[in-house]
């Protein structure tokens, strides 16, 4: 073999083994795949069962728009990714004893929805057993058989991630049965919660803007807490969620293509004296195999309804169950919109320009 064909030949050799070393090129959304391991970073492999076309790259983790643009904005010009029923996780082990009968509605230990950027978990509180529950019941009663875990279990894992992330804000909205005088109070004190409280006294009246992301950190009064207890503004200091946000029909009649109307409770969506607009899309019934198709077809479609609705107004919670489910994007790609609607009138926080507001990237 000549110099030239011997110098040829080690050079491929070398470009196999460096193939080997650093293996083949991570795949992206889309892209079909047999682990997890072969996606890129913040994807899983997951397979939407309903076209039985087998396993595809998902994004599985958030955009952090504070990281990615700025936080120097008022808090209600972002969009935050919420769970519905964040606690009514399937597999959790039964802390009563007794075999739970009651829908699930998440995949993900709420510190794992916190590490892959879901930033609002909406929990239902109740009395039971002498303190305060995650149940996910009916009647305003909880029952052994729809228990979840004591409050104080699940408010442990949000303190444990404020503590660990300084610069991130966590928000509760509670469907809220708890009776007893100071209830909630006490679980928020003993699961040192409330030193990250974010007051009453700081939440704008009448529409006006929140206070600046970037003051709410330095000032560390990152946890807003929203109760569905109007009572409970006046006796624990705890917000009345219709005081401050609208929000959209949950399960079906939130899912209706081309309508989106207000529920019950809340104001008429284009009420801008509410200056925080929840959208939930969820169905009635949780099932998991049609949670990953909700995602990657119609809730892009309910955001641009919505922000119909509310006064030509983004959402800032966009409300889901099974949060990880689609083909793709999915609950991820749909709040990377109104992100980047929000953030810069773009159609992804992505095409952002840092520190800027106003102009999208090419």
């Amino acid at each position: 073999m000549g110099a030239a064909a011997a110098a040829a030949a080690a050079a491929a050799a070398l470009v196999l083994v460096m193939a080997g070393l650093l293996g083949a090129a991570a795949a992206s959304v889309g892209d079909k795949c047999s682990t997890s391991a072969g996606c890129g970073a913040g994807q899983w492999c997951f397979d939407c069962e309903p076209k039985l076309a087998g396993p595809h790259c998902a994004r599985s983790t958030a955009t952090n728009p504070f990281q990615l643009v700025n936080n120097s904005l008022p808090f209600n010009k972002y969009a935050y990714l919420t769970t519905h029923n964040s606690f009514a996780i399937a597999g959790e082990p039964s802390h009563t004893g007794i075999p739970r009968i009651t829908f699930d509605n998440q995949e993900d230990t709420v510190t794992d929805q916190l590490n892959n950027g879901v930033r609002a978990l909406m929990l239902d509180t109740y009395d039971f057993k002498g303190g305060v529950w995650l149940c996910h019941s009916s009647g305003g009663k909880c029952n052994d058989f729809t228990a979840f875990e004591p409050a104080l279990d699940t408010f442990k894992e949000i303190e444990a991630f404020l503590s660990a992330n300084p610069s991130e804000i966590i928000t509760l909205i509670l469907e809220d049965y708890v009776h007893a005088p100071n209830g909630l109070t006490n679980v928020f004190k003993a699961s040192g919660l409330q030193k990250y409280w974010f007051p009453v006294s700081k939440m704008p009246k009448n529409g006006q803007e929140w206070p600046l992301v970037s003051e709410m950190v330095t000032s560390n009064q990152r946890l807003l807490v929203f109760t569905s207890a109007r009572s409970k503004q006046v006796t624990e200091g705890i917000a009345y969620q219709w005081n401050f946000m609208v929000e959209n029909n949950y399960g079906d009649d939130g899912m209706d293509a081309g309508k989106c109307s207000n529920r019950a409770e809340s104001a008429p969506l284009n009420d801008k004296t509410k200056s925080l607009v929840l959208m939930n899309y969820f169905p009635s019934v949780p099932m998991k195999p049609t949670a990953c198709l909700q995602h990657s077809r119609g809730l892009t479609g309910m955001s641009n309804t919505c922000y119909g609705s509310a006064g030509n107004r983004w959402a800032n919670f966009i409300a889901v169950d099974y949060y990880k489910r689609s083909e793709g994007g999915g609950a991820f790609q749909a709040t990377d919109l109104l992100n980047g609607m929000l953030l810069c009138g773009c159609q992804d926080v992505k095409a952002c320009q840092r520190g800027s507001s106003v102009v999208c990237s090419a």
